[in-house]
Order: C-alpha cells, then structure tokens, then sequence
C-alpha cells in the first residue's frame, strides 16, 4: 500500500507540517535533514495529488449540475501548483 493510498489529505498535511517544523528547528544531521526533505516531498505531492482529486470532482459535479456551461477553454491552462516545504537552511 503507498502513503497515498494510507494516508488522508489531513494526515499528509499534518505529518508534513510536522517534517518542517523539525527542519527549522536545526539540530539534524545532514542525513537526517536529507530524509526529512525528501519526505517533506513525498507528503507533498500526496497532498497535491488529494488536491487535484479533489479539484477534479467539482469541476465533474459542477459540469453535471450545469451542462450547458462550457468548461474554460482556455489554451493555456494554468500549471497545478504544489507548496514545497520551506528549506532547512
């Protein structure tokens, strides 16, 4: 099972407020620092990935409630963007 399959959005965002708190506070090693970004990453993208889920499912329902709006046919989307954890230096 992967962490996003285990974890809610509310997990994820909570666990990742926990990794940055631990990077600002200093003390690690540089190892230890290393596996925190990188979680810090992977609870990120779980986050984002809960996100655009989300996202999705209102645009479909919306879509639904209303179909004769037509969905923003804008050529040039605007890119999803992910918060990345503040940096530990």
């Amino acid at each position: 099972m992967t962490d996003r399959e285990s974890l809610s959005y509310e997990q994820a965002r909570e666990e990742l407020g926990g990794v940055v708190k631990r990077l600002e506070a200093g003390g690690l090693t540089l190892e230890q620092s290393l596996d925190l970004w990188e979680r810090g990453e992977r609870l990120a993208a779980i986050c984002a990935d809960w996100l655009e889920g989300a996202r999705a499912r209102l645009t479909a329902a919306m879509a639904a409630r209303h179909p004769d709006d037509k969905p923003d046919a804008s050529p040039h989307p605007k890119p999803a963007v992910r918060p990345e954890p503040s940096a530990p230096f």
